[in-house]
């Protein structure tokens, strides 16, 4: 079961969406949602969130047909524990679901250092009284602890594998840097894929570099990072990097975990930023990218706004998404059906090249440029 809390002096569709949200999520982590409830409050219940005698109802309502609660904020660990006491089911809020499926997906070990990290740093202020759950991870949503570690109560225990966590992490961003340094030295432009999770990075990527990386109508596909080379016709080569989507209310401690593989989008010379141009809500996804990057301090690198999966809409109805600006270019594709993207192709080498070129013009005489 789905429960949302809708906050009356916020508008009902964002509480409704967001819903909606959690129930693709909870379909990415393998459950299969039966009820949806949205809970109308003027604040949550510091207790329960949704109150008490709204929890009593649907126990008595669903009581046999579900046997997992899927609540769609952060609840506290008091919070947690009071609606499992009361109705007997698993509960599960937001951060902890995506923090799932982000376990379910990690596959290299960084990934999943990184998933761990993001656990460990969201379990800390949630172990009292949850020792019998911590110590006896299985299966399940909610469930999957971080790689093969054993949690314990105390949490000296859960600081120190925290910190050789972090520590194992800092010896892959230091690997990364080593990885960097032939890629500086020939020149050779790096553009990263960002955008809202299910916008079609992966099979962007896939179709401009003619790989097979997973495509799925699924959340949070891709979570490491990869790297291919582009290669145009005229001969202009870069490197194309996907990283992972990015969602409303993303847990903060996956955005800390994660500081690694973005370093991949503070390395980028351009970033392709795509949007999923049939998504009704998609400028509200959009405006979500673009604080995350914000956040990330890589609101001032150059952006190309790339909106996708035009195929889905009205005929000529992609050319309202072609204008742009020198300052933000624009561009329409179809990742799927290959529309626009080499327009995207000579788009990219135009942004990348001219503003190196213009600097090496400039420079002094000695022939330094300011990137060399």
């Amino acid at each position: 079961m789905l429960v949302g809390l809708h906050r009356k002096r916020n508008a009902r569709w964002e509480a409704e969406e967001s819903l909606v949200e959690l129930g693709r999520l909870a379909g990415s982590a393998g459950a299969v949602v039966v009820a949806t409830i949205l809970q109308e409050r003027d604040s949550p219940d510091p207790r329960y969130l949704i109150g008490k005698g709204k929890a009593e109802e649907i126990k008595a309502t669903w009581h046999e047909a579900i046997d997992l609660l899927l609540v769609d904020e952060e609840l506290s660990g008091s919070q947690q524990r009071n609606l499992e006491k009361l109705t007997g089911w698993k509960t599960v809020d937001r951060p902890s679901l995506i923090l799932d499926i982000f376990a379910q997906r990690a596959k290299t070990r960084e990934g999943k250092l990184q998933v761990e990290l993001a656990q460990l740093d969201y379990l800390l202020p949630r172990l009292v009284g949850r020792g019998v759950d911590l110590s006896r991870l299985g299966g399940g949503i909610g469930t999957r602890g971080p790689g093969e570690t054993q949690l314990e109560t105390d949490r000296r225990t859960i600081r120190r594998r925290m910190a050789k966590v972090r520590d194992d992490l800092a010896k892959v961003r230091r690997h990364r840097a080593l990885l960097r340094r032939p890629r500086r030295r020939h020149a050779v432009p790096i553009v990263a894929l960002v955008g809202y999770t299910n916008a079609g990075k992966s099979t962007l990527f896939n179709a401009l570099t003619h790989s097979d990386v997973r495509t799925d109508n699924a959340l949070f596909v891709t979570l490491d990072p990869v790297l291919r080379r582009v290669s145009t016709s005229d001969g202009f080569v870069f490197l194309l990097s996907d990283t992972v989507g990015f969602i409303r209310r993303l847990p903060p401690q996956l955005v800390a975990a994660f500081k690694a593989t973005l370093e991949e989008l503070d390395e980028a010379d351009l970033l392709l930023h795509l949007i999923d141009a049939s998504h009704p809500l998609m400028m509200e996804q959009k405006l979500t990218v673009d604080t995350i990057l914000g956040e990330l301090g890589l609101s001032g690198k150059p952006i190309v706004e790339v909106f996708n999966k035009v195929d889905l809409l009205a005929r000529g109805a992609e050319q309202a998404f072609a204008r742009g600006s020198s300052v933000m270019p624009r561009m329409a594709v179809s990742a799927r059906t290959g529309y626009g993207l080499d327009r995207l192709r000579d788009l990219v080498r135009q942004v990348v090249i001219w503003p190196d070129r213009q600097t090496r013009e400039s420079a002094p005489a000695s022939g330094l440029s300011a990137r060399g």
